[in-house]
């Protein structure tokens, strides 16, 4: 079993160390967070619940980021005081983890994490396949629960891809999502299809928890725990010349991050509102 990383021990944060130490999936959580003890004190806490809620994670707190050596998935999440990672302050981590010589995975749990992701590929030249954000999973859930609602049944039954920059550049292509098995096209019509895509920039940001939940299924899809796509932001991919901005797009993840993006079949309305959100 391997151990995580987690960069900041705010809401975000503890809960995030709470999920992945009960789903019992790795050997080690490491709470990271220099405001005095507080990562400390969390960990203790959630250490004392693992009788009760029946799992042997061990979780330790930490105030200084070499802590994180050796994780094989290191998560920037919030601090305590600071709230998210964002700007020249969670660049500058990011910059530290590489000259700590490590080489994770780095998930971007929060929701302003798209700008990171971009500029920690671009700027300091980290692993586009080894650098990705959590976020639009959460989104992408909430957006199946509605659904589920719309056709009176459970988001387990509803699949779809989310693609595009949050909150008012999104893409969904219905054309490829299915409800119960069936194409998303015969079971909602269309001022269904539209009610959902006019509720989506409300539901961005997703909350500290429903955050947490997604980086905790991206965590497990990385360490071999479920092989489903999820929906992340990713970085863009300058080779061809064309600059463009990070996006959600639908990945499968694995222990180097990820493995593929697994971009569905686009209309042209769908591709071009996609290119669109991309630019620069």
């Amino acid at each position: 079993m391997l151990d995580v990383a987690i960069i900041g021990a705010g809401e975000l944060g503890g809960s995030l160390a709470q999920l992945v130490a009960a789903s019992d999936m790795v050997r080690d959580v490491r709470l990271i967070d220099d405001a005095g003890n507080v990562a400390a004190g969390k960990a203790l806490d959630l250490m004392q619940s693992s009788a009760v809620a029946g799992f042997s994670t061990r979780i330790a707190g930490a105030t200084d980021l070499t802590a994180a050596a050796g994780a094989a998935v290191i998560v920037l999440a919030d601090r305590v005081e600071g709230g998210e990672w964002q700007g020249e302050d969670g660049l500058l981590v990011l910059k530290r983890l590489a000259h700590l010589g490590l080489s994770p995975v780095i998930l971007c749990a929060g929701a302003g994490h798209r700008d990171l992701v971009e500029r920690g590929a671009r700027d300091l030249g980290l692993s586009r396949n080894r650098l990705l954000g959590s976020a639009p999973e959460a989104l992408a859930a909430a957006v199946r629960a509605i659904v589920a609602l719309e056709t009176n049944g459970s988001p387990r039954d509803v699949a779809l891809a989310l693609l595009g920059v949050p909150p008012t550049h999104i893409v969904i292509p219905w054309e490829e999502a299915t409800i119960r098995g069936f194409t998303a096209t015969r079971v909602l019509d269309e001022q269904a299809r539209r009610r959902t895509m006019a509720r989506v920039d409300r539901l961005w940001p997703p909350g500290p928890r429903a955050l947490a939940a997604a980086a905790r299924q991206a965590i497990a899809a990385m360490l071999g725990g479920a092989r489903h796509t999820i929906s992340a932001f990713v970085a863009p991919d300058d080779t061809s010349g064309r600059r463009s901005r990070a996006a959600a797009l639908p990945v499968r993840l694995g222990p180097d991050g990820i493995e593929r993006v697994e971009l569905p079949s686009l209309s042209v309305r769908d591709q071009v509102a996609l290119d669109n959100a991309m630019l620069l």
